[in-house]
């Protein structure tokens, strides 16, 4: 019965989280729209508005995952019932955060977005993805939605941050926006790269290529920013596809140090 009750709450979850959201615009909550408000900040860590798009695709592959996960064959998968209620704080934490954005409650969002994003790392870990096998339908269905994801909200976690600095009228320091925004990029890629190299998530590095070649075409005016962005996309790329060869059958042993072997990696 407990398993059912989550299958239930997960679709419903789904749900709210994408009527919430197209409302928010639709309405719009508050008389504006979410990329209205965003526009108003005066920050370089922001992609082109066709970037955002990949809202669409997100939202789609939460509805693969749910009606997956609904299935009656997946009611004990041990996997789904792990995450199963931390997606569905996730999505609460989602809808929290629309409606504090919406009505400038800015500190607020930072908070509901490090929230979620600290749900969706706890369902990746969970998950195994990059450790543990799954069948295709998992991977496809379950794995790469949430790779998806995590990779825009960590994204939108640092646009956030420096969102909720500009409103607050942080001096950076001395440190100009432009070269705040190129830090932001290099975390940014540094986070990728090791979950490329350490998982081979090639959904989760696309993800961050994508929003980083949105900056360089939103910032095309402020070169700094744009070159940066532009080359560390390609970076990105290019450590994907290293660890992806790492990853093939037979490429670790070649890249492993000559040591007793340990056993089998867990998920974490």
């Amino acid at each position: 019965m407990r398993d059912i009750v989550r299958q239930i709450a997960v679709v419903l979850s789904t749900i709210a989280v994408i009527v919430v959201n197209g409302l928010a615009n639709a309405l719009p909550l508050n008389g504006q729209g979410t990329g209205e408000i965003s526009d108003r900040f005066q920050v370089f860590f922001v992609p082109a508005g066709y970037v955002f798009a990949i809202w669409g695709l997100i939202y789609l592959a939460l509805a693969a995952y749910t009606i997956y996960q609904a299935l009656p064959a997946q009611r004990a998968n041990p996997r789904l019932r792990e995450i199963g209620w931390l997606y569905v704080f996730s999505c609460a934490a989602n809808i929290v955060w629309l409606f504090l954005w919406h009505y400038e409650f800015f500190v607020g969002t930072l908070i509901a977005m490090g929230l979620l994003l600290v749900l969706l790392i706890l369902i990746y870990l969970f998950l195994g993805t990059g450790r543990t096998a799954a069948s295709p339908a998992e991977t496809w269905l379950v794995r790469v939605p949430f790779s998806i994801y995590l990779g825009w909200i960590t994204v939108a976690t640092v646009a956030n941050a420096t969102d909720l600095l500009d409103y607050l009228g942080w001096g950076g320091w001395g440190i100009t926006p432009e070269w705040w925004a190129v830090i932001m990029l290099v975390v940014a890629t540094l986070i990728t790269t090791l979950m490329s190299l350490t998982r081979a998530d090639w959904a989760y590095a696309l993800v961050i290529v994508w929003a980083f070649i949105g900056i360089a075409v939103k910032q095309s005016s402020t070169p700094l920013v744009a070159i940066v962005a532009g080359f560390l996309a390609g970076f990105v790329l290019g450590i994907l596809l290293l660890g992806l060869a790492r990853s093939r059958p037979g490429a670790e042993a070649a890249w492993a140090p000559s040591a007793p072997e340990i056993g089998v990696r867990d998920r974490w």
